[in-house]
């Protein structure tokens, strides 16, 4: 949905609030707390999933399939940052790429199995991405808090 798409309508977003809460849930619970069909709850799912609103997609605990090194990469780019962000998110291993605003360019989210793994995908791969000027990586030592749910306005 860019921000050219209609806002969502109240039973949009009681969907998308199920959903959040367990991406699993049937389709007919779903309807009966937002007051659809079934039918009416998988069809309104699908518009919601082809527009780009929402994905349905397993999330991973890194630490419980063998990943043990997190961290987030704040970048500065000399340069155009696309071609840049670009190149990070074609990269497996980082999960997240945003450009913004501030101090740094780009902040990318790695996850590596070790910090020899960590090491190779800074300093050979993202370090030699060209129109990186630095590349900053702060370590995860204890992930407090990751939710995909939030409100909806």
């Amino acid at each position: 949905m860019n921000r050219d798409s209609p806002p969502l309508d109240d039973i949009a977003k009681r969907i998308i609030e199920q959903l959040q809460e367990d991406g699993r849930r049937p389709y007919a619970t779903i309807g009966k707390a937002v007051g659809l069909s079934e039918a009416a709850v998988r069809q309104r799912v699908q518009r919601l999933s082809d527009s780009g609103v929402i994905q349905i997609v397993a999330v991973t605990d890194p630490l419980r399939v063998g990943m043990f090194r997190q961290a987030m990469v704040a970048i500065n780019v000399e340069g155009p940052l696309e071609p840049v962000a670009d190149a990070l998110a074609a990269m497996s291993d980082v999960p997240y790429v945003v450009m913004c605003g501030g101090r740094f360019d780009i902040l990318a989210e790695v996850v590596c199995v070790d910090d020899a793994s960590l090491l190779e995908l800074i300093s050979g791969r993202i370090r030699t991405v060209p129109g990186v000027r630095h590349a900053e990586a702060m370590l995860y030592l204890r992930l407090r808090k990751d939710s995909y749910q939030w409100s909806i306005p």
